[in-house]
């Protein structure tokens, strides 16, 4: 009996079908971030655990974004045991797992290698997180941008979906164009198989603190930028401590009006569960 205790205890549930496709990217989505879910940075009881996966099943989630490294830490990726745990839990609840990271473009070669190490991880899909301004000159922060992404995507290989964390797109054209000027949308349009616009009303002011325009222009935008209609975008709504439930009702019918292939809510710590039940629609 204790044999068989521990050998079902060391098995590994298997990933839900669709594993590094568009799969994971359609539907609804949860995000979780490094401050959520270790010790180094949370603190000794982090607001994430395996239980919380399985909450975020009971409230209809069918992937979990989770963020795998930060630039404060030097490890490539951060507590795999405990990171490991999470993404048990999430194949056992029949959830996928898409890993996640920030790069700085600072040091391009230690960024590939984060996000090679988050590749390598048994996690159905990996996205870049692409919104870091610490390189100055927008016009070097590019060409840098762009080198990291061929080179990952020669890394990972043509057939694994990867998706752009991007800035919003109404941020970058609309409410401060010298933040990021010519943002490479058509770039990475041609690299990236789902482009992911953190679409984030609840930070903005006026008019466009509002989750229908504000996504919707998203979604517009973007496909106007990259110059194709049919591109897969997912946006991400947020922040969820500030996001009304009038807000995310109306984001969901953004996204089946304008044909976005999923949606998600950054991030599950900061929301309630009237706010899952208002996302439910987006499940699959």
């Amino acid at each position: 009996m204790v044999a068989a205790v521990v050998l079902t205890l060391t098995e590994r549930p298997s990933s839900p079908p669709g594993s590094w496709t568009l799969v994971p990217h359609h539907g609804l989505g949860a995000w979780v971030d490094v401050y959520d879910w270790t010790e180094g940075l949370g603190g000794e009881d982090p607001a994430v655990g395996p239980d919380d996966i399985g909450a975020m099943a009971d409230a209809g989630v069918q992937t979990v974004y989770v963020q795998t490294a930060h630039e404060r830490t030097d490890d490539d990726v951060i507590e795999p045991n405990r990171l490991e745990d999470l993404i048990d839990r999430a194949h056992l609840e029949g959830l996928h797992v898409v890993a996640w990271y920030l790069p700085t473009f600072v040091d391009v070669e230690r960024d590939l290698q984060r996000l090679v190490a988050a590749s390598e991880l048994r996690v159905d899909g990996l996205g870049v997180d692409i919104e870091a301004v610490t390189v100055a000159d927008p016009v070097e922060r590019n060409r840098r941008v762009l080198d990291l992404s061929r080179r990952l995507r020669a890394e990972v290989g043509a057939e694994k979906v990867l998706s752009a964390i991007t800035l919003s797109s109404v941020h970058v054209q609309v409410v401060n164009p010298a933040f990021w000027p010519g943002y490479p949308w058509a770039e990475l349009g041609a690299i990236y198989d789902v482009i992911q616009p953190m679409a984030y009303w609840t930070i903005r002011r006026d008019d466009l603190r509002d989750g229908a325009r504000y996504v919707g222009e998203n979604l517009d935008r973007v496909r106007v930028s990259i110059g194709r209609d049919d591109v897969p975008v997912h946006p991400i709504g947020g922040i969820a401590d500030t996001a009304t439930v009038a807000d995310l009702e109306e984001m969901v019918a953004v996204i089946h009006d304008r044909n976005a292939i999923g949606g998600s809510l950054y991030d599950w710590a900061t929301s309630t569960p009237e706010q899952w039940e208002a996302l439910a629609p987006l499940r699959r």
